[in-house]
């Protein structure tokens, strides 16, 4: 049970890895491209996120889709990288940072997005499969519900499941900690679901 905690990697390496997953999870792309489209600055906007629902608010779908697309190719560059230079474990530990970096951004005093798309790019760079897995729960509870917020808790919560089921113990115990943290920084969306206020998918504000 002992090689489940443990990752192979030297102190010196951790904070290399840990230093690339942060620093480029930590690149703001809703923020920076909506200020490069000239939309002013999107944490003044809508529920004040820097994460491509939020970009979505602004009316521009296509830069929606771009923040989305970026902010989980971070994630999965960081992860690719750090496996290549130290291995699979660096990768997953790197993924991690990512995520914690897309939260936390030096850059934007700490105050970050949810990380959804982050979660998602560190799914892809360290097990692709389970992408597949985590869209076809999105979009079944999102059919059944239409609240997006409801759609990425329940399949954050597969995720650690499905990636046990998969035989990968190692990555199933890290989703499962960036699970817990997504669902954290959800607090106020699930306070809403409860009390039944919280925006479905297509309502208008």
């Amino acid at each position: 049970m002992g090689e489940l905690f443990a990752f192979d990697l030297t102190p010196v390496q951790a904070l290399i890895v840990i230093a690339i997953g942060y620093l480029l999870g930590s690149l703001p792309f809703g923020y920076l491209i909506t200020r490069m489209a000239g939309l002013g600055d999107i944490r003044k906007m809508g529920s004040g996120n820097i994460g491509a629902t939020n970009v979505l608010r602004t009316g521009k779908r296509h830069l929606a889709a771009l923040t989305l697309l970026l902010d989980a190719l971070k994630a999965t560059f960081a992860v690719i990288i750090c496996a290549k230079l130290y291995g699979t474990d660096a990768g997953l530990v790197a993924g991690a940072a990512a995520f914690i970096g897309h939260l936390f951004p030096i850059w934007l005093g700490f105050k970050g997005g949810k990380g959804v798309a982050t979660y998602i790019g560190v799914l892809l760079g360290i097990a692709p499969a389970a992408v597949l897995i985590f869209a076809f729960v999105w979009l079944l509870v999102a059919r059944l519900s239409r609240y997006s917020s409801l759609s990425a808790l329940v399949a954050t919560l597969v995720m650690p499941v499905a990636l046990w089921i998969m035989d990968q113990p190692q990555a199933s115990l890290v989703m499962a900690v960036l699970t817990i943290i997504s669902w954290w920084r959800h607090k106020a969306n699930i306070e809403r679901l409860i009390s039944g206020s919280e925006s479905r998918i297509g309502d208008k504000g």
